[in-house]
């Protein structure tokens, strides 16, 4: 990219220039910057809604039939599959995760938009019995201009599970995506536009979420938020929405914990937790960042486990080989380093990792980690690091188990490694998480709902009904009463 020249934004229906400060976005991998751009003002963030909102008053997008929305998401995600390639480069800059797994991401992207492409166009509405003179229906309706919050761990992922549903209900969408990583936001809104979403349907606006987010939100135009993001922000927002009794849904934070019972596929096992922590270098909302592995087993486990983690492959994220990429940026590192000194702390015994690796040169990067030795009630055991770090700890019984597994105050993931499949639909019922994993981890799909309880968040995305958080439900009568309505007479 031309440093010279600085990214636009989309901002009431035009590509130009944001209105506020000027940064660099940088490439966690070495430091430098990748691209320079204008964060969006508090001005644009009026422009941008105002202008949205005429536009869906307009309905050159909100009042067009199902099957043709449809079609236009059709075409984002064949769009999307055909820049694949590109996208997948540009999210390795933009966040620095490993090619391949920006590629999954990409692909993800794409069949999200198909998929709600058809959710759109098979949507249902209802005649529901009545109980009178009258035929009585169930219809949908767009809300109007809605907003979402991404992070930027996953962006392109995060991105189209709210714009796909937002778009095929009809709705005019501002997107904020985090201010570390918008290149993702604005490439896939012009992908969208080349797709056929009319100008100005969509606005991407890069800030800070203190200020352009919370302005977002706040705004009396913006009837719904949808928001993944850390905790924290998660309640401001709430608070707001509550205010404005305004539609939202919060996916947040998580300490998911994964259980290894004696009788598991210790191979299985011991794979599928490396992969649930550490891939995306532990910065994903349902790492499985808690260990609980059965006393008789344990040590055979955390030898398998130290030993897998020291041989996984950090570095390059350009190179098809690496496992683990940088951290974000230097502060966060920074704050999982912290973690670790805290557990340290607090009697926590290294079993690996804990340090940067060789040769980082000026790039973010951190060994994967694991700490035994502490309790669950422990500050690293209760708090998200969101890096890679494993807090590991032995289990007696099954009641045990549970009791710590569900002793926290997020409650989004669970993962259960067992060849029991009683025990295992026993525990996936008891534990208490949005997403319970049995003999695997981190597997999604667009089809399959996504949440948390508790700290963790409040809704749904994703799944067949997941367009329907972004309409409002309407009941319609229609008289089939032959003399009139006699109350009056």
């Amino acid at each position: 990219m031309n440093l010279e020249q600085p990214v636009p934004l989309l901002v009431a229906g035009e590509w130009r220039l944001g209105q506020g400060e000027r940064y660099d976005s940088l490439y966690p991998a070495d430091g430098k910057p990748v691209a320079s751009l204008n964060a969006a003002s508090l001005d644009d963030v009026q422009a941008a809604i105002e202008h949205a909102q005429r536009v869906f008053e307009s309905g050159v997008w909100s009042r067009r039939k199902p099957h043709e929305r449809a079609l236009v998401l059709y075409r984002v995600a064949e769009r999307i599959r055909a820049c694949a390639e590109h996208l997948a480069q540009l999210q390795r800059l933009d966040n620095g995760k490993p090619i391949t797994e920006t590629r999954a991401l990409v692909a993800s992207a794409a069949g999200t938009f198909q998929f709600f492409a058809a959710a759109c166009e098979t949507l249902e509405e209802t005649i529901t019995p009545s109980r009178g003179d009258y035929l009585s229906m169930s219809v949908y309706e767009p809300m109007g201009v809605v907003a979402a919050i991404t992070p930027w761990n996953s962006p392109i992922a995060s991105e189209a599970q709210k714009l796909a549903p937002a778009l095929a209900a009809g709705n005019s969408i501002v997107l904020k995506p985090s201010e570390i990583t918008p290149l993702l936001a604005l490439e896939l809104a012009r992908l969208c536009e080349e797709a056929g979403v009319p100008r100005g349907v969509i606005a991407v606006l890069p800030g800070e979420g203190r200020t352009i987010g919370d302005a977002i939100v706040r705004h009396p135009l913006v009837r719904r938020v949808a928001f993944t993001g850390g905790t924290v922000a998660g309640r401001h927002i709430a608070r707001v929405a509550a205010d404005k009794m305004m539609s939202v849904s919060l996916e947040l934070g998580g300490k998911s914990p994964t259980m290894v019972f004696a009788d598991a596929d210790l191979d299985h096992a011991v794979n599928g937790v490396l992969y649930g922590i550490f891939s995306s270098s532990g910065e994903s909302c349902i790492a499985g960042s808690r260990l609980f592995v059965e006393r008789s087993i344990y040590d055979d486990c955390l030898a398998r486990l130290a030993a897998g983690a020291e041989r996984l492959r950090i570095g390059d994220p350009a190179d098809e080989n690496t496992q683990m990429g940088p951290l974000i940026t230097a502060a966060h590192r920074a704050n999982v380093e912290r973690y670790v000194a805290m557990g340290l702390e607090d009697g926590g015994r290294l079993r690996t990792g804990g340090a940067r690796p060789d040769g980082a040169g000026d790039g973010f990067f951190y060994r994967p980690t694991i700490i035994e030795g502490l309790a669950n009630d422990q500050r690293l055991c209760r708090e998200e690091v969101f890096g890679p770090v494993l807090a590991a700890l032995p289990f007696e019984t099954e009641s045990d188990l549970i009791a710590q597994a569900n002793d926290s105050i997020y409650a989004l993931a669970a993962g259960i490694w067992t060849r029991d499949f009683k025990r295992a639909w026993r525990v996936g019922r008891a534990v208490q998480a949005g997403t319970v994993w049995i003999n695997t981890y981190k597997q999604f799909s667009v089809s399959t709902p996504f949440g948390g309880w508790r700290d963790s968040g409040l809704g749904r995305e994703k799944g067949r009904l997941g367009i329907l958080p972004y309409m409002e439900q309407k009941g319609m009568y229609w008289g089939t009463n032959e003399a009139p309505i006699p109350w009056a007479d």
